[in-house]
């Protein structure tokens, strides 16, 4: 079995993200949910965006660095949207990544060294027409990503919420959230 350090979204560490860490423990494997935000949760995006500005989208990725100090090698690393950022950090960064889950986010390969590590597989997820996700910037990184990895699968689902896959939230879509857990739990059998 696979074990993740999964990073929460810009709204902070919800229940939906719990929820979705307890289904991947369900299924046997190990999660690692780090609360990048110290105990804050926001109750729209917009809200939870500016915190992270807030803060600072290095202080994000640092903290999620700090985590993955304390952890063995041998991880998955993987974030739903802002988590992406210390996610592909790591996984781009940190020897002995085992795989890597991008969900709603990308970045590109440049801003952490320009190369994705040989042998890590990755996958990406996100809705086809998300503004966040395709209209940002973020789907021409999974396309470049995808081209670069030895291994590497985008998913794009019919829709355009972001933070589709949380539960709690009103973007939720459940169809799809289905299918991305399903696709990523083929994918951590296939690395753990």
């Amino acid at each position: 079995m696979a074990e993740v350090l999964l990073f929460h979204h810009a709204q902070g560490l919800t229940p939906g993200v719990r929820e979705f860490a307890a289904g991947l423990e369900q299924a046997g494997h190990t999660v690692h949910l780090p609360d990048l935000y110290e105990g804050r949760v926001f109750g729209d995006l917009e809200a939870g965006v500016g915190h992270a500005r807030e803060i600072g989208f290095g202080t994000i990725a640092e903290r999620g660095r700090a985590v993955a100090q304390e952890l063995p090698a041998g991880l998955v690393y993987a974030g739903f949207s802002l988590g992406v950022l210390p996610a592909q950090l790591l996984a781009q960064t940190r020897e002995g990544a085992v795989g890597a889950l991008f969900m709603e986010a990308c970045v590109p390969l440049a801003e952490f060294g320009g190369a994705w590590p040989k042998g890590v597989p990755v996958q990406v997820h996100g809705m086809e027409r998300d503004a966040s996700f395709a209209g940002e910037g973020d789907l021409d990184a999974a396309r470049e990503l995808v081209a670069a990895a030895d291994a590497a699968e985008l998913y794009l689902y019919p829709g355009d919420g972001h933070l589709f896959a949380d539960r709690g939230l009103p973007s939720y879509d459940r169809p799809a959230a289905e299918l991305l857990t399903e696709r990523v739990l083929g994918f951590l059998d296939t690395v753990g």
